[in-house]
């Protein structure tokens, strides 16, 4: 179990590294939020939801 919980970790690190990096792109970021439908304000609550950190990894790799 320990093993899982340290890939979890990881996983959710490098998602919110992610995060950071579309959030400091002034491109990215517009297209980002409306794609998601999130405000720009919104973004620290819904990094807290379920689902939202695998989004962003999605999100970044389907940007050309």
């Amino acid at each position: 179990m320990a093993n899982a919980a340290s890939m979890r970790e990881e996983a959710e690190t490098i998602a919110v590294k992610a995060l950071g990096f579309v959030a400091a792109d002034p491109e990215l970021l517009p297209r980002f939020l409306a794609i998601t439908g999130i405000e720009a304000n919104s973004i620290r609550k819904a990094a807290a939801e379920p689902g939202f950190l695998a989004g962003v990894l999605q999100f970044v790799l389907a940007h050309e």
